[in-house]
């Protein structure tokens, strides 16, 4: 139904003369709003991280460069990911203003420095090394302070342009799953091969019923794979399957299990939904046009994603970039 058709009852409109000044004000807002932002005096600030409440145990730090999660409760807390090296004093902020409890240990989602370059100054002067009371431990004990990874992250890791050997996962699993439980609930590591890399994690608390997808799944683009590290396409749309066989919606579809992004806002299952139908769509387009002998240029050309755009393309996984490495894993092509 077309919402503007006139149904006979009309409401009044405000006098022209009203409608005009609040234009002007509207513009006079506008401009001062373009011109502060153009002109602004000195260095612009660094955002601060955003600490929100996902549900029951878990919250979600939002930064710069992501995502990521931490539950807490009576045995403390456990961090998913740890974000760049630069926003470690500022993501211990954000954990100390809803609790002082000591950090017991770390979930790494994937091998990115983003995920992981936190992992020594946060365990370090975060974690249950430190003098917390009832709950001390000696300096020694950050030798056996867990960080959690699938053991295909250590692989990479250890090579010789992996990582500083301080940011490695202290303890690996090489099956599909591996079980924790902390502040009163089951937490659930679920391997995702071959897909945003070989090395892949998504984290189920089970209780708070919150799921931390990593890169695997992001509202702010559209998805990253890289080859390079063991990843496809084919790999990505298996793990958001695996996401839509955990999560469970409440009524109409909405809330339920909630979903927490490498990049963007918490999400639901119809959030996950549309973005694997659209990366499903995307791959079988293109897909067709390798088969019916195209080549890369003229794919690119087609804009084979042309209606996403809009939403998921970004300055760092330009729709070019995410059509041409799909076109080269489909094709099986360097």
């Amino acid at each position: 139904m077309n919402s503007n058709r006139d149904t006979g009852g009309r409401a009044k409109r405000a006098p022209l003369a009203l409608r005009g000044r609040a234009v002007l004000r509207l513009l006079g807002a506008f401009a001062v709003s373009v011109l502060c932002a153009g002109f602004a005096l000195g260095p612009v600030r660094a955002q601060p991280l955003e600490v929100l409440h996902v549900q029951g145990n878990v919250y979600m730090i939002a930064g710069a460069s992501g995502n990521m999660v931490f539950q807490t409760g009576e045995d403390g807390i456990i961090l998913v990911d740890t974000l760049a090296a630069h926003e470690s004093e500022a993501v211990l902020a954000a954990i100390r203003s809803v609790s002082a409890m000591p950090i017991q240990a770390i979930v790494n989602t994937h091998l990115h420095p983003r995920r992981m370059q936190g992992n020594a100054w946060l365990r370090d002067n975060g974690g249950r090394n430190r003098d917390f009371g009832r709950i001390a431990f000696t300096s020694a004990d950050r030798n056996v302070f867990p960080i959690y990874a699938h053991e295909n992250v250590m692989l990479r890791a250890v090579e010789p342009d992996g990582l500083a050997a301080e940011l490695w996962p202290t303890d690996t699993y090489f099956n599909h799953r591996k079980e924790l439980y902390m502040n009163g609930e089951g937490v659930l590591l679920l391997h995702q091969p071959q897909a945003h890399t070989d090395g892949d994690t998504i984290v189920h608390f089970r209780g708070s019923d919150v799921l931390v997808a990593g890169d695997l799944f992001s509202t702010a683009g559209y998805p990253v794979f890289e080859r390079s590290a063991g990843g496809s396409i084919e790999g990505v749309i298996r793990a958001l399957g695996e996401m839509m066989r955990i999560i469970v919606p409440a009524r109409h579809g909405e809330g339920g299990t909630l979903v927490v992004p490498g990049m963007g806002r918490i999400s639901d299952e119809a959030d996950v939904a549309d973005y694997r139908a659209m990366t499903v769509i995307v791959r079988d387009r293109i897909e067709r046009m390798a088969a019916d002998g195209m080549t890369l240029r003229q794919v690119i050309a087609a804009r084979p994603s042309l209606e996403y755009d809009h939403r998921y393309a970004s300055g760092e996984w330009p729709a070019e970039k995410f059509v041409e490495e799909i076109y080269r894993d489909v094709t099986q092509t360097p």
